[in-house]
């Protein structure tokens, strides 16, 4: 590439860095400037994933800015996207969606998901140290899913139950995530479907096991408390903290006893299961050495095998916080509304599944902002009202431009800050029906006799 063709390159992509400071919209600018997203750092993630585009209506940032916009406001339909940037005056001519799908058709996959990961990265490393336990990183991981419109495609990619008759259900995703407990940040994900081999929530978690190394400690229901899984997590270099199997025994009569309840065992390796390779199974160890503990009604399982260095108290403190990877999975389906997709194609529905939790990790990082300006923990913030003050502060800074963008945020965080959820130890909400469903009439035609 000559000279002059490079140096027209890098302005054209320098320009398009400068229009997503400038259009991602104020608020949400201050957010990216806090986790350090300077021009530069953007400039470099846009060459590499978006390596061409047309001058048109909308630009790759201005779509992803609208998309961020779109999953975070209550109507989140792609008409109600374009009618709040013609009501800013950003969108002139028309008030047809196609031109904006398009647009999100052609926004890059891969950017978006850099972004998630970079935000979320970004945040883990800000957070004040004092948010960590024991000052160690602790993930938290769960999997839940998603449903889609039945479309051919989506049925192909993502089948519906398998307890379903066909033309009866609709497409269903799975989603497993590794979340910080410290700050609420997504730090790794993996989407796929929910039938067929290495479907399973273990198989895909066994895929971001990359993301884990020492220092970090994992903390997980007992669903993934086999073998495999705490041998493959551990030879990462990472620490465990999981609830015991049901299908396990625990005697407190064997292995190297460390108080009431509390001892240190040895787990010989399992038979080879029938989704593992020999070469693989031979890799594993023999045997792993853990501990457990029986605290609060729960068996604990941990590879923190040393008393002195962390109690059987602290491990029955620690664990019940593995509850805050379901209130963020709760926030991001209910809250923030993905439990029912909209897109209609695979590729769409992984994008909007990224756009959703890179707009959640920016929702997270103004609030461990406004917990490190007042001095309170992010987990005591509350999402919901943090989204709904962004939601309403960014449409008031579209319109009112007296008052200044870093006054505005300076009172954004105040009001953020101030949500401070109530202290409920101890509380549990049960998975009940609380309000009584209308029963309908059936439409019999036979027995009305028409």
């Amino acid at each position: 590439m000559s000279t002059s063709r490079k140096h027209s390159k890098m302005s054209a992509v320098h320009g398009r860095v400068e229009e997503f400071r400038s259009q991602v919209g104020c608020l949400w600018d201050e957010i990216w400037v806090w986790l350090g997203v300077e021009p530069n750092c953007m400039w470099q993630w846009i060459e590499v994933e978006v390596l061409k585009w047309r001058e048109r209506r909308y630009s790759p940032m201005k779509t992803l800015r609208m998309f961020i916009g779109q999953v975070v406001s209550a109507d989140q339909s792609c008409q109600d996207a374009v009618a709040r940037e013609t009501g800013c005056g950003d969108v002139p001519g028309g008030q047809s969606t196609g031109p904006y799908c398009r647009a999100r058709q052609r926004l890059p996959l891969k950017l978006v998901e850099r972004l998630v990961l970079e935000s979320g990265e970004r945040l883990r490393a800000r957070q004040t140290a004092s948010w960590r336990w024991h000052g160690r990183e602790v993930k938290l991981v769960d999997g839940t899913t998603v449903s889609m419109p039945d479309t051919e495609e989506n049925q192909v990619c993502f089948p519906q139950s398998r307890t379903q008759k066909a033309g009866l259900g609709f497409p269903v995703a799975r989603l497993v995530a590794v979340v910080s407990l410290s700050c609420g940040a997504v730090l790794k994900w993996a989407t796929g479907p929910c039938a067929g081999k290495a479907s399973g929530e273990t198989s895909m978690l066994r895929d971001l096991a990359h993301g884990f190394g020492p220092g970090d400690l994992v903390m997980a229901d007992r669903y993934y408390a086999g073998y495999f899984m705490l041998a493959t997590l551990i030879g990462r270099g990472a620490d465990i903290v999981i609830r015991q199997h049901q299908l396990r025994k625990t005697d407190f009569r064997r292995g190297k006893r460390l108080g009431k309840r509390d001892h240190v065992v040895t787990w010989p390796k399992s038979v080879c299961p029938r989704w593992m390779d020999h070469d693989t199974y031979i890799a594993m160890p023999d045997f792993l050495t853990l501990r457990e503990v029986r605290v609060a009604g729960w068996v604990i399982v941990t590879s923190l095998i040393d008393a002195k260095t962390v109690s059987r108290m602290e491990l029955g403190t620690l664990y019940p916080q593995r509850w805050q990877i379901e209130l963020d999975l709760r926030s991001i389906k209910s809250v923030m509304q993905m439990a029912v997709l909209r897109c209609l194609t695979p590729d769409m529905v992984k994008k909007e599944i990224a756009v959703h939790l890179l707009a959640y990790n920016l929702i997270r990082a103004a609030m461990a902002q406004a917990a490190v300006l007042h001095n309170i923990h992010p987990r005591q913030l509350s999402f919901k009202a943090t989204m709904q003050l962004l939601r309403a502060f960014d449409i008031d800074a579209r319109h009112d431009q007296e008052m200044t963008t870093s006054r505005r945020y300076d009172l954004l965080l105040r009001s953020i800050a101030s949500n401070v959820l109530p202290r409920r130890p101890g509380r549990v909400e049960p998975r009940v029906k609380k309000t009584a469903i209308q029963q309908l009439p059936a439409n019999d035609k036979k027995a009305s006799g028409t």
